[in-house]
């Protein structure tokens, strides 16, 4: 009986909520979780929506690695927020756009950048157009392609083609678009420190993480650090900051 099944997949994030919270306020945790409406769902039922960036293997077409300059002088702490880069969470739904939802995040701070006005960029237009660039629709795709998309087509804005969280037919007016983008960067894989200086120097940066661990989807606050964690990612977010709290390096994330 679904119902059922439900009800005990519930109880048991539940409990595992319930424990973790309490091992956090006996110091062993330094982040806290909450239930959520992904609270009745089932592991592949969540990976679905969340786990579908895919990493590209080579670096090809028009892109160049990121080259830091090591050593030059970035502020110890950064909320690109502040500043005026980043515009509201959004919710996906049930549909795996993380990978457009993180390109639109990086493409929205460099046009505040350059143009001094924040926009809402259209990640429907990325799941509805960008197919024969390889990228997937609601069942995944590649930031690169996405910014390669970009590049070759521009963008419109959120407000002239919202999200409908399922793919849908190409829409995307070039006499409506609000953004364009010239190329994009690779910042070395597993390099934290040139990610700190890209962040810094350059804005918001579309990075992928591992979201298979069954604590992430119920994250709810304080410095998300699992040990459990794997170099195997596969969900697109947007690093808009980074700092330290209690002697804890952490990025700034927007999910």
């Amino acid at each position: 009986d679904e119902d059922l099944g439900r009800r005990e997949l519930w109880e048991k994030n539940l409990e595992l909520v319930t424990i973790h919270n309490l091992e956090a306020s006996m110091g062993l945790h330094s982040y806290d979780l909450s239930m959520n409406h992904m609270g009745d769902m089932t592991t592949e039922e969540i990976l679905q929506s969340l786990a579908m960036t895919r990493v590209p293997l080579g670096f090809k077409g028009q892109t160049a690695e990121f080259v830091d300059s090591s050593g030059a002088l970035v502020p110890d702490s950064l909320d690109w927020r502040d500043k005026g880069y980043v515009t509201s969470v959004k919710n996906q739904g049930a549909c795996g756009a993380c990978w457009a939802f993180t390109a639109v995040g990086s493409l929205e701070g460099q046009l505040m950048k350059t143009t001094g006005k924040l926009v809402d960029l259209s990640p429907q237009n990325l799941v509805d157009c960008s197919s024969s660039y390889g990228n997937k629709g609601c069942n995944g795709g590649w930031i690169t392609k996405a910014f390669q998309y970009v590049i070759d087509n521009g963008i419109d804005s959120e407000s002239y083609y919202p999200y409908k969280a399922v793919q849908g037919q190409c829409r995307f007016d070039p006499s409506q678009r609000v953004a364009n983008c010239t190329k994009y960067y690779y910042v070395s894989q597993g390099d934290e420190e040139a990610l700190k200086q890209a962040v810094a120097n350059i804005g918001p940066i579309s990075v992928a993480i591992d979201a298979t661990r069954p604590k992430f989807v119920f994250y709810r606050s304080g410095v998300y650090n699992d040990p459990s964690c794997t170099k195997k990612v596969n969900h697109g977010v947007l690093v808009v900051g980074y700092g330290a709290i209690a002697g804890q390096d952490f990025w700034l994330v927007k999910n």
